[in-house]
């Protein structure tokens, strides 16, 4: 654990010194390295840092995070940075990525107040009203995962009905949204099985995902 601000620059030093010792050349390379084939659109959980977890390299993953990785229409910063991946770096494939023990998805399963933050975890909220009968329907242990997965696959309709991706689609350019929960427990992501590459799937694709967050969840 680092003991103060100071150590972080320590650190950064060592590490960018470790770099250029074990790969010469390594931020020369970086400078133009800027041409992801991935976005990752996250939490903000400090657990769950897209580079480590999924291996790739700085300059390899375009990322945005957000307290419980909601994607919604009047985000402007959201979509920014969605418009600036799609069409300015190109990316082929927009990960939705949610993580089981998220602090937002268990605020608003159980309604609890927080203070500012109520007003965006509130998008939360909508997915488990929508989907209540479904979640309460489990054992309680099971609802907090089973909204974090629910919650994924809304965002992933959210990101495939944005005027982005819309936009894109429609001039034929071959971007695929993923909805994927990571583990904190054990480290794994998992597919949600709700990965769109064209929008005219979205409804069937939509439905299966969330019976099978049903069909995964329910006791045998």
């Amino acid at each position: 654990m680092t003991s103060s601000i100071n150590d972080l620059f320590s650190h950064n030093r060592a590490w960018a010194e470790q770099m250029e010792r074990d790969r010469p050349g390594f931020f020369t390379k970086l400078v133009k390295q800027q041409k992801p084939k991935y976005m990752w659109i996250g939490c903000s959980d400090s657990r769950v840092p897209a580079n480590q977890i999924t291996g790739l390299e700085p300059g390899e993953v375009f990322v945005h995070r957000n307290v419980a990785n909601i994607v919604v229409h009047s985000d402007l910063n959201a979509l920014s940075a969605i418009q600036f991946a799609v069409d300015m770096l190109k990316v082929e494939h927009i990960m939705v990525v949610g993580h089981y023990g998220c602090g937002g998805v268990q605020a608003a399963l159980d309604g609890a107040r927080i203070g500012l933050a109520d007003n965006w975890i509130r998008h939360i909220q909508d997915v488990r009203h929508r989907h209540r009968q479904l979640l309460d329907s489990l054992p309680e242990a099971l609802r907090a995962d089973a909204l974090c997965d629910l919650n994924v696959i809304e965002q992933v309709v959210n990101v495939c009905v944005s005027t982005v991706m819309v936009d894109a689609w429609a001039k034929g350019q071959k971007v695929s949204i993923h909805g994927w929960a990571f583990g904190v427990h054990d480290g794994l992501l998992q597919d949600l099985k709700m990965t769109i590459s064209d929008p005219t799937d979205l409804d069937a694709l939509y439905r299966l995902a969330v019976e099978r967050v049903w069909d995964s969840r329910r006791p045998a």
